[in-house]
């Protein structure tokens, strides 16, 4: 086809990512920032739209963008159920499952439900990307112990894929080819198995290390307890796992940045639970690499808390007998949003049309 401009909307917990992107080039890009007392005004996720919404329009006048010069919106992928990698179209069943039947409370799913609203405007489509619960596992991942309690596929994989294949070109190898654990780290930290190309077991906040904002594999009578003990209703319990949890909760900070400062001017206690999170993160990976008999290729370290120091040389000091980490801090979703998109208006790959009820398998 001929010129493809893409809207790029990509929202954290306390921020919205917006990128302006022709013809693979981007042209413009900005992190807006949230207070947290401006999101605490909101009691649930799809409660958010308009107000996130304005602030991307109110973006797009401030560079006198014209809108319909715009071929497509892409959008990260939010909480539903588990999906196909690849590209979906936003459609209504998918808005409709976003706001009423969600796998969990994640900023993520504001992406498609502000972008599919502005497609709508233009007279153009929406579409996400490799989305958080895409599902690619294996079989005996799936087995959690309990048959009325799945193992649920959940990660950072679109920024995980996109560094996947960027440590493969590094190394002069196609990422198919090779057997990876991939690590995303930042507010929630996941781990992937990604067994040439495919992204065959996960560590989620689920089942996985405990991070800044959430606890991890918890032990299950002592959930139980908690859960039964008339103290607290779903929503307190969930936000102790997710949003409210590890470092969090133990320090009363999800920065980092702040707890090595801590650990700097001697406080024990922080780098005790410092130390705890890269220890249990260690495990994990550990664990991922008996998935394949330990034929690892690479663990590659990517997200916000790669840039640490301190933190990329304790976990190195625990798995480099499986394999030396390789850094590629920060992250691509962006450019990998704007990428996956690209290839689909061009013909090089086909969109999904989302349905609640699709089989995966």
């Amino acid at each position: 086809m001929g010129d493809i401009n893409l809207l790029v909307i990509n929202p954290g917990s306390t921020s919205t990512k917006i990128a302006i992107y022709e013809n693979g080039k981007e042209l413009y890009r900005k992190n807006l920032t949230h207070s947290a007392e401006t999101i605490a005004q909101y009691p649930k996720i799809v409660d958010q739209v308009p107000f996130r919404k304005a602030e991307v329009e109110k973006f797009l006048d401030e560079i006198a963008y014209d809108m319909t010069k715009l071929t497509a919106i892409a959008c990260r992928g939010g909480s539903l159920p588990p999906i196909h990698m690849g590209a979906y179209e936003v459609n209504d069943e998918m808005i409709d499952v976003l706001i009423y039947r969600p796998s969990g409370q994640h900023a993520s799913s504001l992406a498609a439900m502000i972008g599919y609203e502005m497609a709508k405007n233009l007279g153009i489509k929406a579409y996400i990307y490799d989305g958080n619960t895409a599902d690619e596992m294996d079989d005996l991942p799936r087995i959690s112990g309990c048959p009325l309690v799945d193992k649920l596929s959940m990660g950072h994989f679109l920024n995980t894929k996109a560094v996947g294949r960027m440590y493969a070109e590094s190394i002069g190898k196609k990422y198919e080819e090779l057997n990876l654990i991939m690590v995303h780290t930042g507010g929630g930290i996941s781990i992937g198995l990604h067994k040439n190309g495919v992204i065959v077991d996960v560590c989620t906040d689920e089942d996985g290390t405990m991070s800044p904002e959430r606890s991890g594999g918890l032990p299950s009578i002592g959930m139980a307890k908690l859960c039964f003990s008339g103290k607290y209703t779903f929503d307190e319990v969930s936000a102790m796992v997710r949003g409210k949890g590890g470092l969090t909760a133990y320090l009363g900070t999800n920065d980092v940045r702040e707890v090595e400062k801590r650990i700097a001017d001697g406080d024990e206690y922080a780098e005790l639970v410092y130390n705890a999170m890269i220890y249990k993160l260690a495990k994990c990976i550990g664990g991922l690499a008996t998935a394949v008999d330990g034929e690892i290729d690479g663990i590659v370290v990517t997200g916000g808390i790669a840039h640490s120091k301190m933190f990329i040389e304790k976990l190195e000091k625990r798995v480099k007998f499986i394999h030396p980490l390789a850094v590629i801090p920060g992250e691509y979703e962006m450019e990998a949003l704007a990428a996956g998109i690209t290839r689909v208006l061009n013909g090089e790959e086909t969109a999904r049309i989302y349905k609640e009820d699709e089989k995966l398998r």
